[in-house]
């Protein structure tokens, strides 16, 4: 599955990921985020994710972009064992591309166009 961010250059992006547990024990995943622009996402609530039995939780990724060329990692959520079971290691691609840039601040010069 991939996750797109599309945004102004310096802002930040969020979207959510869904995640559901249809057993019957307790689910945790440790979040890990790999590739080239792998520091331009991150998990506000930490990289540990619990899943309660049964239920399903959503977790917000965020993307804050520093340059104009797309940015591109893999989200990996690698399961822990507890109580004896552990969950499948689920991946998701993330990309992103800028779409607008945004003045930081406008500045008013005046000065003569040309001097003889």
């Amino acid at each position: 599955k991939t996750i797109e961010f599309t945004g102004a250059l310096h802002a930040t992006v969020v979207k959510q990921v869904c995640l559901k547990n249809p057993s019957s024990k307790t689910l945790m995943y440790n979040a890990v985020f790999v590739g080239r622009d792998a520091d331009a996402f991150s998990l506000p609530k930490g990289n540990t994710v619990t899943i309660a039995p049964k239920r399903q939780t959503n977790i917000n990724v965020e993307f804050t972009s520093r340059f104009l060329c797309p940015a591109e990692a893999v989200l990996l959520l690698i399961s822990k064992t507890v109580g004896g079971i552990g969950g499948a290691t689920l991946a998701f691609s993330l990309k992103s591309e800028v779409k607008r840039i945004e003045p930081a601040d406008i500045l008013k010069c005046k000065s003569p166009c040309y001097e003889l």
